[in-house]
């Protein structure tokens, strides 16, 4: 995106924070924007700091600058800076136990705008009186302006009381960091200001769209397998809730025995609840672990897959699995590894993990089903 701006007006200047983080710290140029790393999915060291030189830059500009704010998948993790009274430590901490805890995206991210400097429309207040545009691609369900990436330049309808009751569910099994927890509590209060809403008039000068998406990633598939020879049965089937169900839901709409060659397409963005676990692994990891069983024996190969080409925090993008991997993994280490939420070490194992190092962008996950046909 932002290559793309740099060739349109060559006099853009500019910072912009994408995934690398210590494997490559040195700072890129796309014309005159510089490009730098953060951490991905949880914000530390290099997010900080990057997010840190792109809001200095923020504040040199001229108060008469037009900002145009390219957002895509990843950007709560990327772009981060700690609300006043907590720590970067405090806020990698909560990030790390908001994806063990198993919460959807729109709650993850009603909970980070509440304890950051930079989310829930707080972007876009220091980037005030400039007009500020956002051009986003989603990576959330629903393709929910003010959920994609925490909604950084745009108003935010959920509040402090909100965040508190949703942590309070998770709170008690898993415990939040005292000083974490005290924020939000005092929020709840009134004692922190809340986050703009959308009629801010400080947001005023604000403008956002949605440029691409899940949808678009599924569109582009169903036409490089009809290309190839597949029917494409059925398309964007919905990935959602907990990753192993949602697997297990997916396989049940597999036509049994498809003449011709077949591809079932789905698209989303599923969870995993694994409070208390140490296994490794991701989402899409974990959906094609559950999914094996039920195409034993089948023509089918499914991929599960992170567009962005990263999967929890393995490196991997995701996995295959056919109609053999369930008698290969067998079925005792199968459950085990299904049970501790420790998917990654049995599937690399197994040589069916998918790297593709990162993809520059991030419209969720995908999974892709192809059967050769019967006839």
């Amino acid at each position: 995106m932002a290559r793309a701006v740099a060739r349109i007006v060559p006099e853009a200047t500019g910072v912009v924070i994408a995934p690398g983080g210590r494997r490559n710290a040195s700072p890129r140029r796309a014309g005159r924007i510089r490009i730098l790393n953060g951490d991905h999915p949880v914000p530390r060291r290099a997010t900080f700091a990057a997010t840190r030189a792109l809001l200095r830059a923020l504040d040199r500009w001229p108060e008469n600058a037009t900002v145009l704010f390219l957002l895509s998948g990843g950007a709560s993790a990327l772009l981060e800076s700690p609300s006043p009274g907590l720590s970067s430590a405090d806020l990698t901490a909560l990030n790390r136990w908001l994806l063990r805890c198993g919460a959807p995206i729109g709650v993850m991210n009603a909970v980070r705008k509440h304890a950051s400097a930079v989310k829930g429309g707080r972007l876009a207040l220091r980037a005030a009186p400039r007009e500020v545009v956002t051009l986003a691609l989603s990576d959330v369900p629903g393709d929910e302006l003010a959920t994609i990436g925490s909604g950084p330049a745009v108003g935010d309808r959920s509040t402090f009381v909100e965040a508190l009751r949703r942590l309070r569910r998770s709170h008690d099994a898993v415990p939040l960091p005292p000083r974490v927890w005290a924020h939000f509590v005092a929020g709840s209060t009134g004692t922190i200001d809340e986050t703009p809403t959308p009629g801010d008039p400080r947001l005023r000068r604000t403008a956002a769209a949605v440029i691409g998406a899940n949808a678009t990633a599924l569109d582009a598939a169903a036409a490089v397998a009809r290309s190839l020879g597949y029917v494409v049965r059925q398309h964007r089937v919905r990935l959602e809730g907990e990753a192993a169900p949602c697997a297990r839901r997916l396989v049940r709409r597999l036509p049994s025995a498809p003449v011709r060659p077949t591809c079932v397409l789905g698209g989303g963005e599923t969870v995993v609840t694994a409070a208390g676990s140490s296994g490794t692994g991701g989402r899409c990891q974990e959906m094609a672990l559950a999914a094996a069983p039920g195409i034993a024996g089948t023509g089918w190969t499914i991929l599960f897959a992170g567009t962005d080409g990263r999967d929890g925090q393995t490196g991997v993008a995701g996995a295959f699995v056919d109609g053999t991997t369930a008698r290969r993994a067998g079925r005792r280490r199968l459950a085990h590894a299904l049970r501790d939420h420790d998917s990654h070490p049995l599937l690399r194992h197994l040589g069916d993990l998918l790297r593709t190092g990162p993809t520059g962008t991030n419209v969720m996950d995908v999974a892709i089903a192809l059967h050769p046909g019967v006839a």
